[in-house]
């Protein structure tokens, strides 16, 4: 079962990596002082202002069309009402992924369509009123209207107060020249007026500005965070169907790896032990020629024939052990990983620490993983020792292989490990690659404990 991830080995680092914070720009600027001229900050922003007038048309739209329906249902008519309404809900969740996407840089998939069972309106309209998704754009369309005033107001105002209180020394003259006053004024009564008019007072206003201009970024993303979880979790796909989607692209995983190991298998008898019996037929059968002619001839060709024996049996014990080894199903995870170790050509320390034994399937993949590791090892790294430690924590499996090599295994690239991080990824695993230029390499896998 080995698979060629060698490659993995040597890469100092993955393509378009140039080392840490490559691809990050350096400001000069701190990022509380640089934010409210960001684009980023602006676009939020305009994110909020045109959130108000489109939740005003679909709340408008949802609730007068909802309404309508739902009074029509005592005749037939209220059904292809209410599609209608949760089709145009669909509509303006297109209209909201597409704005979060282009303001926000929030890229959410698009939800599962329709499950029509036969043709026609009367099938769409029942899939239509069937589905999650349509009730759920329904339900962003009622409460974007009410999050979105809450924001507007909050947005415009801290934005309005801050550039209006930080550009102040430079529009304050117009208060005496046209307004007949010295300046804002900041309190006043019958008795009293207090106007922010001297130099001093103007300079407090400008630095009260400037707070509020270096805080309105950061409240604006606070708020749009908001919009983020509900563009996601309401217009996005369900998490049941994003599980789907996931299991759906684990299945063509594991099938084309049972196909690539079946014509593996296939290859191997084929090219290995098939060609040697047939030679060994056809040595014995020219050994059996000879018998009566030249004895001693005879006698050399059975003898290589006996020797093509058991280099065809040894091949066999190796495809055989590669399917499925017996020490594996007889003794478990640790005899069976002691075996691999010893194979290797480094000295390997192998720990396991298991309460019991997993679930056949499970058991078998933490082998195939370890031993395509070892080999590995024993192919590229040019380590001088290694250890395997195989543990469970709560309901998962851990497995870590270290060695002390020359390091730069990657799993991108198209190399072995990628495959290797796909097997695993089709049964919920996860694999984690530790390994800087020159060394050490610490290799952690992850599977799903079943017992």
């Amino acid at each position: 079962m080995a698979t060629e991830y060698g490659q993995g080995y040597g890469r100092q680092t993955e393509p378009g990596f140039h080392g840490a914070g490559a691809g990050e720009r350096r400001h000069r600027l701190p990022a509380a002082l640089r934010a409210p001229i960001e684009a980023r900050s602006w676009r939020e922003l305009g994110y909020l202002m045109l959130s108000l007038p489109i939740s005003i048309v679909t709340f408008t739209y949802a609730v007068t069309m909802v309404s309508l329906g739902a009074g029509l249902l005592v005749t037939f008519l209220g059904v292809p009402v209410l599609a209608a309404a949760l089709a145009g809900c669909r509509g303006f969740g297109t209209l909201e992924r597409a704005r979060a996407r282009g303001l926000l840089g929030l890229d959410v998939p698009e939800p599962e369509p329709l499950r029509r069972k036969g043709h026609g309106a009367m099938a769409w309209m029942g899939a239509t009123l069937k589905s999650g998704t349509s009730w759920r754009h329904l339900l962003y369309a009622v409460l974007q209207l009410p999050w979105a005033v809450f924001a507007f107001s909050v947005a415009v105002t801290f934005w309005a107060y801050g550039w209006a209180m930080l550009t102040y020394p430079l529009w304050f003259w117009l208060f005496p020249m046209y307004g007949g006053q010295g300046g804002i004024q900041l309190y006043g009564d019958e008795a009293h007026r207090i106007y922010l008019d001297n130099p001093f007072e103007i300079a407090v206003t400008a630095m009260v500005g400037l707070l509020f201009t270096m805080a309105t970024p950061w409240i604006v993303r606070a708020l749009t965070t908001v919009d983020r979880l509900m563009v996601h979790g309401l217009l996005g796909p369900s998490t049941l169907a994003t599980r789907v989607v996931e299991l759906e692209s684990d299945r063509g995983v594991v099938v084309d790896t049972a196909a690539a190991d079946l014509r593996r298998i296939e290859r191997d008898l084929h090219d290995g032990a098939q060609a040697r019996l047939v030679n060994l037929a056809m040595g014995l059968g020219l050994a059996k020629e000879k018998l009566s002619e030249d004895p001693q001839e005879a006698a050399r060709m059975v003898d290589e024939a006996h020797g093509e024996v058991k280099t065809a049996l040894q091949e066999l014990r190796d495809l055989a052990r590669g399917i499925h080894p017996a020490v594996l199903t007889d003794r478990g995870l640790d005899a069976a990983l002691s075996a691999v170790a010893s194979r290797c050509t480094v000295p390997v320390q192998v720990e396991v620490d298991l309460p019991s034994r997993p679930a056949p399937a499970i058991e078998g993949i933490a082998y195939f993983t370890v031993s395509e590791l070892l080999q590995n090892i024993s192919k590229h790294s040019r380590a001088t020792r290694a250890t395997v430690d195989v543990w469970r924590v709560e309901n998962r499996l851990m497995l870590q292989v270290t060695d002390n090599g020359m390091g730069g295994a990657s799993v991108s690239g198209g190399s072995g490990l990628a495959g290797l991080a796909e097997r695993l990824d089709a049964v919920d695993g996860i694999l984690v690659v530790d390994s800087p230029t020159a060394g050490p390499t610490r290799i952690t896998a992850e599977l799903p404990w079943r017992g």
